[in-house]
């Protein structure tokens, strides 16, 4: 007999599953027959009804079936809503967060979620709090219906410092720079106080967008003397991040070392200030200067870090090997990745043997490329189809085609994960998968 681990969960968990019911279906919440006695409302229940209902209005497609590792995606921009919503009723495309949400649902699940806000409020009489008004904010934030968010917390008694704050952040992730300024500078408004985090959410909003400008006035602003929110190492771990991550992205050679450098001034400032960087600072100013060809500089932070007590993982290893692969040195990477498996740092996975193998197979050592990739697969891992595919190439065309006749449990390994992948991906359904798994190990195995 199975049991719940969490009976109080689980109990909350059906009822956001029977409030979804009447949200999909656009029903009001008194449709059904009440029951003989009311469900006992509490802060958790009602908070995981309004969970649920976000995540079914505003659940994109690319969220669903991703892999868990670093994808590189375009930056966000600040989002313009009033085009937005010109092109949504014109049918035009739209680009940027709001591409990949349903109209419908997008408009229909606020909509729902205030209807269900006032009627635990009216039918139960549910006194709402602090958690249960933040999610229902949260919710108005994630649909970008800034007017219908400032009347509900004018309205809401339970606005503090820490629901604001998350607001700005919301904001920032969705691309609404301006409106999470516009929400920083009415705290005031709804008597709270912004602290350091509410500074820092801010700052990163603003550089997610890339507007450095504002963004190093306001931490100019907390260095001043006798400020009372003074910049905290998360606050210029977030700049210094931001400067190296933007600078990539620009076609000026100029423009992007200024950007470098502009992180090393803040990472030199934060040091004389007596801060002590962890390790995504680091990790953030180590990869600026390997993708500008200042691997120098790099070595020295990585010592630097060691020395302060700072232990690297695998990403400080992998802005190294990358780096090392792209300039043909790849014995060093290959001696990077040895040093961080026998120091124990991290675990090798995809982002750390791809650019060996690639690198391997460009120097012509494919009997070493293999080597690699046969590793990979051993540790859990498995290759994208075109580091694959070229390694098979590249030992066919080398003659050392009998590695590849050699161990068939190896190929079916990989081609199955490459298809496993594939499928959660792609939603493929499970029947068309396996009739279309012929296809599939064609177009693997070329």
């Amino acid at each position: 007999m199975l049991t719940t681990a969490n009976p109080v969960r689980h109990f909350h968990k059906h009822l956001a599953n029977q409030a979804l019911v009447l949200v999909i279906k656009d029903l009001p919440f008194d449709a059904h027959p009440p029951p003989p006695s009311p469900p006992p409302w509490t802060n958790d229940a009602v908070t995981e009804v309004l969970r649920s209902i976000s995540r079914y209005a505003f659940q994109s497609p690319r969220s669903m079936g991703r892999q868990s590792g670093f994808r590189h995606r375009t930056p966000l921009r600040q989002r313009n809503l009033t085009l937005e919503h010109h092109k949504l009723r014109n049918s035009t495309l739209v680009l940027g967060p709001a591409a990949h949400r349903d109209p419908y649902k997008a408009h229909l699940g606020p909509q729902k979620a205030l209807e269900f806000f006032r009627w635990v409020e009216a039918r139960f009489n549910f006194a709402h709090s602090e958690p249960t008004c933040r999610e229902m904010a949260r919710v108005l934030a994630r649909a970008a219906q800034v007017k219908p968010l400032w009347d509900f917390l004018k309205r809401c008694g339970h606005v503090t410092t820490a629901t604001v704050t998350c607001l700005i952040k919301l904001l920032g992730e969705e691309g609404l720079a301006d409106q999470a300024l516009l929400t920083f500078y009415r705290m005031k408004q709804f008597r709270c106080r912004p602290d350091t985090h509410s500074y820092n959410a801010l700052i990163h909003a603003l550089c997610r967008v890339g507007n450095f400008a504002k963004a190093r006035f306001f931490l100019q602003q907390m260095e001043l003397p006798g400020f009372r929110c003074p910049p905290d190492t998360f606050t210029y771990t977030i700049l210094i991040s931001s400067y190296c991550r933007h600078g990539m992205l620009t076609g000026c050679r100029k423009a992007t070392r200024r950007r470098v450098y502009e992180a090393g001034r803040l990472f030199r400032l934060m040091l004389f200030k007596g801060l002590v960087p962890d390790v995504v600072t680091y990790n953030a100013l180590i990869d600026g200067c390997c993708k500008t060809w200042r691997v120098e500089r790099a070595l020295e932070l990585f010592d630097d870090m060691k020395k302060r007590g700072v232990v690297p993982n695998r990403v400080t290893y992998g802005s190294f090997i990358r780096y090392y692969s792209a300039v043909n040195e790849v014995d060093k990477g290959v001696e990077m990745l040895r040093d961080m498996q026998k120091l124990g740092h991290g675990v090798a996975g995809s982002s750390c043997y791809t650019p060996i193998i690639h690198a391997l197979c460009e120097a012509g050592r494919v009997v070493e490329a293999w080597e690699f990739l046969v590793e990979l697969v051993d540790g859990g891992s498995v290759p994208r189809e075109y580091t694959y595919r070229l390694v098979c190439d590249a030992l066919c065309a080398a003659g050392e085609g009998g590695l590849l006749e050699e161990d068939d449990g190896l190929h079916k390994r990989i081609k199955d994960g490459m298809w496993n992948r594939y499928r959660q991906v792609m939603k493929v359904k499970p029947v068309m998968a396996r009739k279309g798994y012929p296809e599939m190990e064609e177009s693997v195995m070329g």
